[in-house]
């Protein structure tokens, strides 16, 4: 059995002092009146909050100068990442491009792609999708049937992809669809392309979750036609870039973070004088947070380092939503009170919002059956 290890990193100057200027952002945010902490973290979609995030050069931090970044490191961007979600930040409008769709571009995108799209997420004015899985094949990318054929000057794509978060206010998706049929490897045949929401043949259907928010949604496309400078990476290479994007996607604080605030909100129910019980379920939970941040720096650590530690990061993935999952069981458990969104209690409001959402928690990213799949197969066991 092969294995691998998560190596403490020590942070950068510049990403100690980041930590402080994000905070005094966030403060200076909660003071004006502009947000209040989220409950669910970055289940949220707030452009203006984007916007002025970016004038503080929070996004895009680690791209070149020359596309609208300030070359920072990884660590750097996830220590703005891990304070954002910490203090329930509405960052979710930006997220996604400035995670993972921002860096596929730079790093596989058409030129043209690079200078007009990057600039205009990193001044939190442009807006990402993911559009991988799909109804019949869930987060099994190796089995997606929406097709894309050659045609004069680009492709045209017909299918359709499902669980998009917020496809409905997005600009772009980036979605992985068949050039060609697999054949005997059955992760070839797979390509990337930029999908212009604004554009004829792509629509939006929404999927409401058990709170009735509206981030899920069905994407389908008919004869959308994509031109070839929006193809990411070269024909037939989607699913090697899919890999290591995930990294991205899996490994971050959102993995760990998105319930935070409930977390912070049953310590301070409990107070600072809990009984044997409740002291035992706090400190393991927070135990566990703690495993947790070290393990997403350490591949943040590698990610800087040019790596792509996909088995890594399916592990914090795994284990991040498992421990996102089990802190309203707690709560419910040492807090005697009943869930409710209509009450006039935090403590209340946030709990009940936790529970009808923590069913999601395993579905973005990859389900838990396909994550244990790639750890299996990362550590020499299948």
């Amino acid at each position: 059995m092969r294995e691998f290890e998560f190596k403490g990193v020590r942070l950068p100057a510049e990403a100690v002092e980041e930590r402080a200027r994000v905070r005094a952002f966030l403060k200076a945010e909660r003071d004006a009146g502009r947000y209040l902490p989220h409950l669910s973290s970055w289940s949220s979609f707030d452009p203006e909050f984007s916007k002025r995030a970016s004038a503080e050069g929070f996004i895009g931090v680690t791209w070149p100068r020359e596309y609208g970044g300030r070359e920072q490191s990884s660590l750097t961007r996830f220590v703005i990442t891990e304070e954002m979600l910490a203090q329930g930040a509405p960052c979710g409008a930006h997220w996604i491009a400035d995670r993972q769709s921002g860096p596929q571009i730079l790093r596989h995108g058409s030129e043209r792609a690079k200078r007009d799209i990057l600039p205009r997420i990193a001044r939190g004015e442009c807006y990402f999708g993911i559009g991988m899985s799909e109804p019949d094949s869930g987060s099994d990318l190796a089995a997606v049937r929406t097709r894309a054929t050659r045609v004069d000057g680009g492709w045209v794509i017909n299918g359709s992809k499902i669980w998009t978060t917020n496809a409905h206010v997005v600009h772009y998706l980036i979605a992985l669809v068949r050039t060609s049929d697999m054949g005997e490897d059955r992760h070839g045949g797979l390509t990337q392309f930029i999908i212009d929401m604004s554009k004829p043949g792509v629509t939006a259907r929404p999927i409401h979750d058990l709170g009735g928010n509206h981030e899920f949604n069905e994407v389908s496309f008919q004869d959308y036609f994509v031109p070839d400078d929006m193809m990411v990476g070269s024909e037939g290479q989607g699913w090697s870039m899919v890999t290591s994007e995930l990294a991205f996607e899996r490994s971050g604080p959102d993995r760990f973070l998105s319930d935070f605030q409930l977390l912070v909100g049953l310590v301070d129910r409990l107070g600072t004088s809990p009984e044997r019980r409740e002291a035992i379920e706090v400190g393991r939970l927070v135990a566990h947070l703690a495993s947790l941040r070290r393990m997403s720096s350490s591949v943040a650590g590698l990610l800087d380092k040019g790596q792509s530690p996909n088995t890594q990061a399916a592990l914090v993935k795994d284990m991040g939503t498992g421990f996102e999952r089990e802190i309203p069981e707690i709560a419910r458990r040492l807090v005697a009170i009943e869930p409710s969104r209509d009450r006039d209690d935090r403590f209340s409001e946030s709990l009940a919002d936790v529970l009808l959402r923590a069913p999601s928690f395993t579905l973005r990213g990859g389900t838990r059956e396909i994550l244990r799949s790639v750890i299996a197969r990362g550590l020499g066991l299948r």
